[in-house]
């Protein structure tokens, strides 16, 4: 808490102008006044130090650009890493409105990292992820900088892009009425509990449909072994 005036507790306070200037140190009661006289207050600037630093400046004006700079600082400090994922069989549509929600988080300071995950028989044609990810990475160079260029890890393959200066950006994926997509319009990235349900479900249908294929090609290689046997034995 900034105190100030008659708040001050130290006896003695080393005392600064509004302008810097060092005006020495004294008590602290005579400090109070000769702000006053002058139209100013004494604001407690460095507590900690011995003795603390005070500041003869308008309090209500001071205070305010305190805030001014703490919202400033904070804004410019806070970074965040965004995620945005995709299939190798997203379809158009939907790719325009990821590739609209990943100029936002670009537009706002923030890096983000492309995803692409493989399913099932898709793991056979991994190729085709690295192209799809390509294909972002040339759509969105009016908006971004390839921090991370594509790589495989584990089963999907992974891009991060950062933002370009805000002078160069230039978005180019709108909505059908105009508009800038909005980060509300889709919200595919986190999926609730029913959306991972129904993919856990889906993978393993695709599991029982390779498995199934593989019994039906077993089965198939028995019955043309007895085939031979028998013509054999005819003979």
């Amino acid at each position: 808490m900034t105190r100030v005036n008659e708040r001050i507790r130290a006896p003695r306070v080393r005392v600064v102008s509004g302008k810097g200037e060092q005006l020495g140190v004294m008590d602290t009661r005579e400090a109070v006044q000769r702000a006053k006289a002058i139209g100013f207050d004494l604001v407690e600037v460095a507590s900690n130090a011995d003795p603390p630093v005070c500041r003869v400046v308008d309090y209500g004006k001071w205070k305010y650009e305190q805030s001014k700079l703490k919202k400033t600082s904070k804004s410019k400090s806070v970074t965040r890493l965004k995620e945005v994922k995709f299939r190798v069989r997203t379809e158009q549509h939907d790719y325009n409105i990821k590739l609209g929600r990943i100029e936002s988080f670009l537009d706002e300071g923030h890096k983000v990292r492309v995803q692409l995950q493989f399913r099932g028989r898709e793991n056979a044609h991994r190729e085709l992820g690295f192209e799809k990810l390509e294909r972002v990475k040339g759509d969105l160079k009016t908006m971004g900088n390839v921090d991370q260029e594509p790589k495989l890890v584990g089963r999907n393959v992974v891009m991060v892009l950062s933002p370009l200066p805000a002078s160069k950006r230039e978005r180019k994926f709108k909505l059908s009425h105009g508009d800038l997509i909005e980060e509300d319009d889709f919200d595919e990235d986190d999926l609730d509990e029913e959306d991972l349900g129904e993919e856990e479900e889906e993978d393993a249908q695709e599991e029982d449909a390779q498995e199934e294929d593989a019994q039906e090609e077993d089965a198939q290689e028995e019955d043309a072994g007895d085939t031979s046997v028998e013509e054999d034995d005819s003979r």
